[in-house]
């Protein structure tokens, strides 16, 4: 069974974040596996200079994996001429889950919710794929036939991304 996928896409400083964190809560808290995956469009590290497996990604290793016994990470590192991965070859990686969150990601085309933080960003909503709601403050004009929340009516957005997957009973 493929895992239901939604997206939470926006620009900077619209509140991706903060609401795919708080969906992420609400529907653990409905009983749900959730998972998520964040686009990054400037290098980041996860790991700390000096560590053990910062040494043995500066050696050479193309993937390192840690693990204790609260958590494991695997850190794939992209050499040469080698292409970002795609979504799904990033979601191929992750294990089973009820819902997969995707923070970003705006030109793939899982169906996804447009967070709007000013007329600016809602001007540029053609450069988003496969919009299927819109959260955005009551005072930004937005010429969209879409079902529209406000930035911070998280229960109604996981209500609306629950309906809109079948994600069931649980949810």
């Amino acid at each position: 069974m493929t895992t239901p996928l939604f997206g939470l896409s926006g620009f900077k400083n619209s509140g991706k974040t903060t609401l795919t964190a708080a969906l992420i809560a609400e529907f653990t808290a409905r009983g749900l596996r959730v998972s998520s995956v964040k686009h990054a469009h400037h290098e980041f590290d996860l790991d700390q200079p000096g560590t053990d497996t910062d040494k043995h990604r500066r050696s050479g290793a193309m993937e390192v994996v840690i693990s204790s016994a609260k958590r494991w990470a695997l850190m794939h590192e992209i050499h040469g001429d080698e292409a970002e991965p795609d979504l799904q070859t990033l979601i191929n990686h992750m294990a089973d889950a009820d819902l997969i969150l995707a923070e970003g990601y705006k030109s793939e085309n899982h169906p996804k919710i447009l967070l709007i933080a000013s007329s600016e960003q809602a001007k540029l909503m053609d450069r988003i794929k496969n919009v299927v709601a819109i959260a955005a403050d009551e005072d930004i004009e937005i010429n969209a036939d879409l079902p529209r929340f406000g930035r911070s009516d998280m229960k109604q957005i996981a209500d609306f991304i629950a309906g809109y997957l079948k994600l069931g009973p649980q949810a």
